[in-house]
Parts: structure tokens; sequence; C-alpha cells
């Protein structure tokens, strides 16, 4: 008796635990949602999250704003949300920097991208390209390799910041074909660096795809090689990694959402949801493409997964090549 007391008790215990998610799951949101974005207005990583604070809010029927918090390279914004409610009415969209940054900052970051974050989603991504001047004589990644290795200390390629992707596919590329010859040429910014390989100063560059895409349409810029392992939609003519036989040198710029840690399944599900149905919506599509990225949802787990990895590989090529800011 006493033991079927004791299960119809935990029986009424789960049941209004379950009825209690499924409300809770029901009335949220109930108040307007905060993205902060570690950016200034404009950017990719703005344009996709006010992208995505449009759709949500129309779903979700509340207001979802999109609040800038640029500095250190995201470090800050991050660090903000990380100390945030775990309420579900705080999330953050990131770049490849929010993961990379803690093992490049010297001095710490303020944040642990995997302890201090539940990953929603995975919301887009595009790949980095090598391009050279459109007078170099090369017209493959192999060409490239080939070219400076016959001719060592006597190319430099340029890449629009330290510890940037590009910079980091930069670095992965010289450590994987031994380019110890091949100089590396930092600059503040992207205009400046397309500048330079158009005139040929610095005939190599490493930069993300949307940066180099009007270059390249122009015929300023000779693209080599898109770093993911197929083509890609956005410039569908030029070869990826596997295609071009350097497997291995992928290298993309991902945006993603995240919460604080702790926040409650429910809301995390519920969001992923409702993100993978904008995401496949032909506009949302049209207005990712148009800043040079590729819609790629997944879910909570298949983000964590992917932050993982992306730590690993870029934590590896920050310490062989000794890469670190103050």
């Amino acid at each position: 008796m006493k033991l079927r007391l004791s299960n119809l008790l935990s029986l009424l215990a789960v049941s209004v635990m379950l009825s209690h998610t499924a409300y809770a799951a029901g009335q949220y949101p109930e108040k307007p949602i905060r993205i902060v974005v570690g950016f200034t207005a404009g950017g990719p990583a703005d344009i996709i999250a006010r992208v995505m604070a449009q759709k949500l809010g129309e779903s979700l029927g509340q207001s979802v704003i999109v609040e800038n918090v640029p500095g250190a390279g995201g470090n800050i914004a991050a660090a903000r949300v990380a100390k945030a409610a775990p309420d579900g009415y705080t999330l953050h969209v990131i770049s490849t920097g929010f993961i990379i940054n803690p093992s490049l900052y010297v001095g710490g970051t303020g944040y642990d991208p995997l302890k201090d974050f539940e990953p929603i989603a995975m919301l887009a991504a595009s790949p980095n390209i090598i391009s050279v001047n459109s007078q170099m004589k090369v017209g493959s990644a192999k060409e490239l390799i080939k070219l400076i290795q016959t001719h060592p200390n006597q190319y430099n390629y340029a890449h629009p910041g330290i510890g940037s992707t590009p910079h980091l596919n930069g670095e992965l590329f010289k450590l994987t074909y031994k380019l110890d010859g091949l100089t590396t040429v930092p600059f503040n910014g992207t205009p400046q660096l397309l500048a330079s390989a158009v005139s040929g100063d610095t005939p190599i560059v490493f930069t993300s795809l949307p940066s180099a895409l009007p270059f390249i349409r122009d015929g300023k810029l000779k693209p080599v090689m898109v770093l993911s392992k197929t083509r890609s939609e956005i410039l569908p003519d030029v070869p990826g990694t596997e295609e071009s036989g350097t497997p291995g040198l992928e290298g993309d710029t991902v945006s993603g959402i995240l919460a604080p840690a702790g926040t409650p399944h429910f809301i995390i599900e519920k969001l992923n949801a409702e993100i993978r149905k904008a995401a496949a919506l032909p506009d949302v599509r049209a207005q990712l493409l148009n800043v040079g990225f590729s819609v790629a949802p997944s879910s909570p787990a298949e983000f964590r997964v992917r932050i993982q990895d992306e730590i690993a590989k870029w934590q590896h090529v920050i310490r062989t090549a000794n890469i670190r800011i103050q």
C-alpha cells in the first residue's frame, strides 16, 4: 500500500511539473526580447540579427529588439549577456570571433563560450576566400602554393586584422603547406587591404567572401578558392577546398544565436523551432545571401558541437602560430 501511494505521488509530481512546463512554454514570451550584437549597426552580424528579430517578433507576438554593444571584438557584449538573467529575454547573436576570442586574448574575455551560454541555433555561414591581384598568373590553389614555394620570401598576404578568421585561415594555409616565407601583412579594416591587393602591394589576400565579392565581380581581384568543402552558392564558379585538392583549409564566418546558461530547455526549443521556420522563408534566404551568407539553421545540440569543433581547430592554429591579442 505504501509503495502504491509513493508511486501515485511520484506520478502526480511529474504530471504537475509537465503541466507547469507546458503552461510556461505557452506563455513565453510575455514581454519584449532583447538580442545583443557585439558589433556596430550595418555589419553582417547586425543585419542577420535584425532579419531574425523581425521574423521572431512576428511569430512570437512580442517585440524583439536588437541592441548593439560594440567593442573588444565582441567580448564586451558576450560578457554582458553571460551575466544576464537566464529567462529567455536576453539573447546573443554571435560570429566566429565569439568562439575563438577566449583562446586569443591575453587576460581572457570575461566569458566562456561553452559554460556561460546555451546554444539555440546556428543561423548562417559565409566562407572565407583566397583572392589574388588580377595580374598574378595563378589560376588555382595548387598553382598559388607552388608559386610561393618556388619563390620563398617574395610574396605576402593581407588580412583584415590580427586574430580575424581570415588571418587564422592564412596562418592555417602557411602551416599546412610549410610556407614560412609568406609574409603576413595585417590591416586595420577591409577597405584598406582590398585597395592594397588591387594595387599589387599585397597581391594575395584572405578575406570574408562578402568583402571580396564586389572586387571579384568587377574583375579587380581574381578568386582562387572559397574556403569551404564545396562551392558556395554565392560564388558558384569558384572551387572549394576538396575540389582544389586542399582539404582541411575550411574556414567560415559563422553566425548563431545563444542564451545565457541555465535558460529553461522549453525556451531554447521554442526559439529554435521559430528560427528554423524563419530560415526556411525565401525572403530570409534572399536577405542573407545579399550580405554574403547562406542560411544554415541547426538544432541546439548541433550548434554546440560546431562551437566545440571551431574552438579546437582555431585554438591549435593560434597556439602553433603564437597569435595573441593584448
